[in-house]
């Protein structure tokens, strides 16, 4: 037997036994059998994986990164050793956890929040099997499914009513495969004042239009308050933030995703085709104006449209009516450094047309040819040059869409996808980058004394400190850890006579580096800050809500509310077994009680989900009702049912050994 004492004389396979010198003679040293026989039987015994009981890691944020994200963690690792997994917690700062999730693929399981979308396309890119190798966004979990494949490419390849069908059938069996479990969206408050600036919430606080079309408050009219502000207002006034994330004082690069959260200050500091106009209170998108050269026509509501000289086009995304020659509006998108862009008859090519002296920062043109760099170089920061291809951590998905651009002339160029208008134009979002400043960066990344993975340019690893961008701000200084100040670019197109896009009111903009919600709050109430321009952690909101309720705030400060379409998740690792299997995942999803967790991590100022779209996009058949309802929670009050939890393991395929210990192969 394998268990016995080894025996010098009963080194054969007669007789069904094998002495332990003979399995380690044959595995470990390959030292000669007497039969052929004898070794097929060793190499049959010693050759099999065991099945042991579960020990996975949790990786997160610590308190000071992520207050929630820790709380979510303990929680859920908590239920798992309720049903007999050894869970254990590691703890990594912003950068480091964003490096091992999204660049070295490094984990078991990971507890955080995904930057989700506004428009249920980014699930593509999410999900799909073709990224699951990839760096940043693109399938962090290594997730391969190619019947899931499908729904995904379905959902970007239809339009109108038919995308919506798409989008329902692709969410339903998420909710079947669950590659990650979707928690919750929270709530996002921020802190303002308004005696200084006016107009909060007209654009969303984590987009570059929350900090545009402000207007001057009395504050600096009178020449009180801080920013250098004399008596007759003419001195520089300066936008104060109050920022609790120090990751952009150390770095400043657009592809960089182990340091990006919203990327509010990259869209300040780099211009887009198109934006997303979104307002504080709904994703329905406010309406932006367009400038004399681009036809504005108003009706009586004062409402604006935009297309062609003829009005005839609407491929911009406005509300105006469809054309015959098909160019009907597809999405809520509104032309920003594009003047305007109008749809093929076969729906297959935007012609773009680039509002014209456009200039970066450094005052080098910025042209269509710009605009094509970008595009292949999104897709390959390597350019070709690399072993393999190295194409960027971020915006990926989006620009994977665009089959060619072709440069028409300076001002013009064709950009043709494959995939519906709606998802094409979305690549219309992504910052445009100065030709000259990367180029050269396309080359291998370089540090002597390491070995750098292939597929890294110089461009994925650049701090990108100063910035050189096009956008309504330009990047002036920063002090790591302390502050980002960036000041207005006078050049910029809003600017301009006509223009009546929303624009830069003050003459600087500072991130202030905060390192909690609390003293961020203290930063606006002592007139140190003008706005919380991270969202405030829960744990702070009941007392400020309070306060703004009993009128106990101080004169000039306001709470602002606005909607959300990050949520928190929990991701697992499919490269690795048991994560790889849905049926544990879903074991997994249904000993999560979500709406126990929005009550005691969130304090109720989240909600529970079990799709993670924005609520316009959630199909009836996936809201939340009290409960998940695809994968309801096994027990009552944030208690498992331990019973019923491992029933649901065992009838999986799993099994549990005498000390309640869940068994899996690994």
């Amino acid at each position: 037997m394998i268990g016995s004492e080894p025996n010098d004389e009963n080194d054969s396979c007669d007789g069904g036994s094998i002495s332990r010198r003979a399995m380690l003679a044959a595995a470990g040293t390959g030292a000669a059998v007497s039969t052929s026989g004898c070794i097929r039987r060793v190499r049959s015994v010693v050759n099999r994986d065991d099945v042991e009981p579960l020990s996975l890691t949790i990786t997160t944020l610590p308190a000071d990164g992520d207050r929630e994200s820790i709380q979510l963690a303990r929680e859920i690792a908590a239920a798992l050793e309720t049903v007999g997994i050894d869970a254990s917690i590691e703890m990594r700062s912003n950068e480091e956890f964003l490096r091992a999730i999204l660049i070295n693929q490094d984990f078991d399981v990971y507890v955080g929040r995904h930057p989700g979308g506004t428009d249920p396309s980014y699930l593509y890119e999410a999900l799909h099997s073709r990224y699951a190798d990839e760096r940043g966004w693109q399938n962090p979990f290594g997730y391969a499914n190619l019947a899931f494949d499908e729904f995904l490419e379905a959902q970007r390849a239809a339009d109108g009513g038919d995308r919506q069908a798409a989008v329902q059938e692709t969410l339903e069996a998420l909710a079947v495969e669950q590659p990650f479990v979707p928690l919750c969206v929270p709530d996002e408050y921020r802190l303002v004042r308004t005696d200084r600036f006016a107009g909060w919430g007209d654009g969303h606080p984590a987009s570059r239009l929350g900090y545009l079309g402000l207007e001057r408050g009395p504050a600096l009219e009178s020449g009180d308050g801080s920013g250098g502000d004399d008596a007759d207002g003419d001195e520089p006034a300066v936008l104060r933030t109050a920022h609790v994330d120090a990751r952009p004082s150390q770095n400043l690069n657009p592809l960089s995703a182990e340091y990006r959260n919203r990327g509010t200050i990259i869209e300040l500091l780099y211009d887009s085709l198109a934006v997303v106009p979104l307002s504080s209170t709904d994703f329905d998108g406010a309406d932006l104006e367009e400038d004399d050269t681009d036809a504005e026509t108003e009706d009586d509501g004062g409402e604006s449209t935009t297309g062609t000289t003829d009005d005839e086009s609407g491929g911009n995304g406005s509300d105006s009516a469809p054309s015959d020659a098909g160019t009907a509006p597809t999405s809520d998108l509104q032309p920003w450094l594009a003047a305007d862009w109008e749809w093929d008859d076969a729906g297959e090519t935007m012609t773009v047309e680039l509002r014209e002296n456009c200039r970066f920062h450094d005052d080098e043109p910025l042209t269509a040819e710009d605009v094509r760099f970008t595009y292949r170089f999104l897709a390959d920061t390597g350019l070709g040059d690399l072993e393999v291809d190295a194409p960027a951590p971020l915006y990926r998905g989006r620009v994977d869409a665009v089959e060619s651009v072709d440069r028409l002339d300076d001002h013009r160029l064709e950009i043709t996808v494959d995939a519906s208008r709606a998802v094409g134009e979305r690549a219309l979002t992504v910052p445009i980058l100065p030709k000259h400043i990367w180029e050269p960066r396309a080359a291998a990344a370089d540090v002597p004394g390491y070995r750098v993975a292939l597929g890294t340019s110089e461009a994925l690893v650049t701090n990108n400190v100063p910035p050189v961008g096009s956008g309504p701000y330009q990047f002036a200084t920063r002090s790591e850890r302390e502050h980002v100040t960036l000041e207005r670019f006078d050049d910029h197109f809003t600017a301009r006579e006509g223009v009546t896009l929303p624009g830069v009111t003050p003459d600087r903009l500072r991130f202030l580096i905060d390192p909690r919600s609390a003293s961020a709050i203290e930063r606006v109430e002592t007139n140190e800050a003008d706005i919380t321009s991270t969202a405030l952690e829960s744990y702070v909101v009941d007392d400020l809500l309070g306060d703004a309720e009993a009128g106990e705030l101080p004169e000039d400060v306001e709470v602002l509310e606005s909607e959300s379409w990050l949520f928190y998740h929990l991701g697992f690792n499919a490269r690795k077994a048991p994560f790889s299997n849905p049926r544990f995942r879903r074991c997994v999803a249904q000993v999560l009680d979500k709406q126990w967790f929005v009550e005691a991590v969130f304090d109720g100022h989240a909600r529970p989900i079990a799709a993670p779209v924005t609520e316009e996009w959630t199909p009836d058949s996936l809201r939340w009702d009290g409960e998940d309802p695809e994968t309801p929670f096994l027990g009552t009050d944030g208690e498992i049912d331990v019973a019923a939890a491992r029933n649901a393991f065992e009838s999986a395929g799993f099994s549990y050994d005498g000390e309640g210990r869940l068994r899996v192969r690994r």
